[in-house]
């Protein structure tokens, strides 16, 4: 913990990437083990607890919980349109059919480690590399944020997920909007608790995809539809604070 404070201390942007990059190797090598052992993310899981746990015991110990957005909302619900934009969202990967991909254990595992998942994306992305950068150029950080996230899924083209070339392309289109959605509902709200929440039932919700009644042409819809959904939703959001951005 000394060794992280110390590098927090003396740049804050560092500290974001440094978690950035801890973050996209550990999880793959997490994925690769995961398969090597015949149990799908039960090693994914493990790393990202003990990322998760190494990461929250850190803002807690040093007073930064609230400084990086784990609180309890400013805007009221209303300003944020309720949230239903999210609620939509959310049902994405159901759109094709609900079904069982895994067994009782692997659902579980899954579940759980793309709760992980939400926390450490937004706490790392909206949290830790945006505040490094917004008191310089608060537009800029949202582009950073947004674009940083959106490109961070073209991994799965190389971690050995077996991701498909248009699909993952398409996967980093809407990312990078709902990047853009999630960063806006935090600059907005002051709080990252939704946007966790979120990010973490939408990975969760995967688990119960029917991808074997999806044909290129409804995944291209999809991602087309999700991308102007969180995006709306994100410049609803900047419209809404217009004369604000730089507070």
């Amino acid at each position: 913990m000394n060794v992280l404070k110390k590098l927090y201390d003396k740049s804050k942007i560092w500290f974001a990437i440094a978690w950035i990059i801890a973050y996209c190797v550990l999880m793959s090598v997490g994925d690769a083990i995961s398969v090597s052992i015949g149990i799908d993310k039960s090693a994914t899981l493990a790393i990202g607890i003990v990322l998760s746990v190494m990461l929250l015991l850190f803002l807690k110990k040093h007073g930064l919980s609230r400084d990086y957005g784990l609180c309890v909302p400013k805007a009221s619900a209303k300003s944020m349109l309720y949230y239903v934009p999210i609620l939509v969202m959310l049902t994405a990967n159901l759109w094709y059919g609900v079904t069982l991909n895994y067994g009782a254990l692997e659902t579980v595992l899954y579940i759980l480690a793309m709760l992980c998942v939400g926390f450490l994306e937004e706490v790392i992305f909206r949290g830790l590399l945006f505040e490094a950068m917004r008191r310089d150029n608060v537009k800029a950080a949202i582009i950073v944020s947004s674009v940083t996230f959106g490109f961070g899924h073209i991994i799965n083209l190389i971690n050995g997920s077996g991701a498909e070339l248009l699909p993952n392309l398409l996967q980093v289109l809407y990312a990078t909007a709902a990047g853009f959605m999630f960063v806006m509902m935090y600059y907005k709200s002051k709080s990252l608790v939704v946007c966790i929440i979120a990010h973490g039932v939408f990975n969760a919700l995967s688990v119960f995809a029917n991808e074997a009644n999806a044909t290129a042409e409804m995944r291209m819809l999809t991602a087309i539809l999700l991308t102007v959904i969180t995006g709306s939703y994100a410049l609803y959001l900047a419209f809404s604070m217009k004369g604000k951005m730089n507070d």
